[in-house]
């Protein structure tokens, strides 16, 4: 079964946030079906599920295109439960065409379905192993990540330069003083202080992936606006608002989306994080606002995005701070968090290349620079360079492409 159907439509809330617009109706639709559902899986009662499914179908089949594609992980995860709700009662032949219906639709989970005990009356079929095998190159994350290894050092393509806006900006000593973030850094060393306003940010503003960031995306307005509003932010706001807190103390920073390589072009999912430059130790943290987070090795020292993906890579170990958290609700685990999640997105990266105060605010004859760093193992490598107008905001952003990461990585 899905791991959370009984949250069925928390989970499709936030899907639905990630830049769709949520079908009411249908919302109601799958809340008034949800007791049926776990009613059907309970008494293992394959039909009634069926019929479930056939309304269910019905009312999808209602929806435009774009509310489709935002309700996509309620149909996959619907045939998904049927075929676990055969498999259960040993009917192998339904519980086999409906795991083929859910992989075809979209259902990629590959960790959770080698772990899944309900699939297990059917887990030595010929039909289901073949379907797993072909799934092992968009679902295993792990096994995806360790095919991405290989990069090229002698890449030269020109890019610009990564450039990091002075302390001295007057709106980022606004910032500073605003919300007297040298007390909250701390008298200690810079990596304390790097640690300290993580930790600020982190339960000063929660995160919500539920909810697009305001327009205006600096620190001190989205800020105000989290406070007024009783609202958070989502990954990309969180990382964006520390950012500028870092740059306004003088330690570089960048804000770093980390993808999966999705070649099915369904999984729309990514993270953003930070990537913290320490004078002291002389190379990029990993930090982390929405689960308060930094990685170490196995000494306690200190890593990089680029070390940490290295190391999963290499079956190296790792350490995650112990008080990682979400939302100071639920415990962000090694397994979970590095190992599953952070694996699907560490498989490339893009940086904007001017880390500055309300840098991804979009303006009257705005240009937006950013650099993608591919492996050489990813599908679409084509173009050096991709250019986007964004019309209603007259905004054109570009993003230039290279896969040597010596030069993505480079330090300030």
């Amino acid at each position: 079964m899905k791991k959370i159907l009984l949250a069925l439509t928390a989970v499709l809330a936030l899907t639905v946030a990630r830049g769709q617009t949520a079908n009411e109706k249908f919302q109601k639709f799958l809340d008034n079906q949800d007791s049926l559902v776990n009613l059907a899986y309970q008494k293992h009662d394959g039909k009634m599920y069926e019929k479930l499914n056939e309304k269910f179908l019905i009312e999808y089949n209602k929806l435009p295109d774009s509310d489709k594609k935002a309700f996509a992980t309620a149909l996959n995860g619907r045939y998904y439960d049927i075929c676990c709700t055969f498999s259960l009662t040993n009917d192998k032949p339904n519980a086999l065409k409906y795991f083929k219906k859910a992989i075809e639709v979209g259902f990629i989970d590959y960790a959770h379905i080698k772990q899944d005990s309900d699939l297990d009356n059917i887990r030595n079929e010929k039909e289901f192993k073949d379907q797993l095998e072909k799934l092992k190159n968009i679902g295993d994350y792990l096994y995806i990540l360790k095919k991405a290894d290989k990069y090229n050092l002698a890449d030269n393509r020109p890019l610009p330069k990564f450039t990091y806006q002075s302390k001295d900006n007057p709106n980022l000593i606004a910032l500073r003083k605003g919300f007297k973030l040298d007390s909250i850094a701390g008298q200690g060393s810079e990596v304390f202080k790097i640690i300290n306003l993580l930790h600020w940010i982190h339960y000063l503003i929660p995160h919500d992936g539920n909810h697009p960031n305001p327009e205006v995306k600096n620190a001190m307005s989205m800020i105000a606006e989290c406070k007024r509003d009783s609202r958070g932010l989502n990954c990309r706001g969180l990382a964006t608002v520390l950012n500028e807190c870092y740059l306004s103390l003088g330690i570089k920073s960048r804000i770093v989306t980390c993808s999966p390589k999705d070649s099915l072009k369904i999984d729309s999912d990514c993270h953003v994080i930070n990537m913290v430059y320490s004078d002291s130790l002389k190379k990029w943290l990993w930090i982390d606002p929405t689960n308060d987070a930094y990685v170490m090795n196995e000494k306690g020292e200190l890593l990089s995005i680029e070390e940490v993906r290295e190391r999963v890579i290499n079956d190296k170990p790792l350490i995650l701070n112990p008080d990682a958290n979400w939302n100071r609700k639920t415990s962000a685990t090694k397994q979970e968090y590095l190992y599953h999640y952070m694996a699907k997105n560490l498989y490339m990266f893009d940086c904007p290349v001017n880390s500055e105060y309300n840098m991804e605010t979009r303006g009257e004859g705005k240009n937006l620079s950013y650099i993608q760093l591919l492996p050489l193992d990813y599908f679409a490598q084509s173009q050096d360079k991709v250019e986007n107008k964004h019309e209603n905001a007259n905004t054109i952003s570009t993003t230039y492409k290279t896969n040597n990461p010596k030069l993505f990585w480079t330090a300030p």
